[in-house]
C-alpha cells in the first residue's frame, strides 16, 4: 500500500523558513515525479513544486520560483520543500503527491497524481 506522509509544517513569520518532508513508502518510485501542491482556505489545490525521482529535474510555479527548493533523498524515499522568505500569502495546507504520468504540459493539475498526502499547515503571520 502506497503512503506519503508529509511533516515539518507549523507556525512561523514572514521571512522566515520551513522545510517540508514527504516520506514515500509501499512500492518503487523510480519512474515517478513527486509534487508539492498547497490549498488555502476557500481556495484551489495550487502547484507549487515537482521533481523527478530518477533525474532530479526539478520544476516550479512562478509564485514560489526562487524561494522554494524541491529536492529528494533517493536512500531515504524522502523529498523536501525548503521554504525560504515565507509571505502571509504562503499560508496553506502544504500536499505530497506522486505521478507516473507526469509532463511538462499536465504537471500543474491534481488529476496528474495517483497518490496523495494527508497534508500538513503551514501558517505564516505578518
Amino acid at each position: 500500500q502506497v503512503q506519503l506522509v508529509e511533516s515539518g509544517g507549523g507556525l512561523v513569520q514572514a521571512g522566515g523558513s520551513l522545510r517540508l518532508s514527504c516520506a514515500a513508502s509501499g512500492r518503487t518510485f523510480g519512474n515517478y515525479a513527486m509534487g508539492w501542491f498547497r490549498q488555502a482556505p476557500g481556495k484551489e489545490r495550487e502547484f507549487a513544486a515537482a521533481i523527478r525521482w530518477s533525474t532530479g529535474n526539478t520544476y516550479y510555479a512562478d509564485s514560489v520560483k526562487g524561494r522554494f527548493t524541491i529536492s529528494r533523498d533517493n536512500a531515504k524515499s524522502t523529498v523536501f520543500l525548503q521554504m525560504n522568505s515565507l509571505k502571509p500569502e504562503d499560508t496553506a495546507i502544504y500536499y505530497c503527491a506522486a505521478s507516473s504520468r507526469l509532463t511538462f504540459g499536465n504537471m500543474m493539475r491534481p488529476t496528474t497524481y495517483d497518490y496523495w498526502g494527508q497534508g500538513t499547515q503551514v501558517t505564516v503571520s505578518s
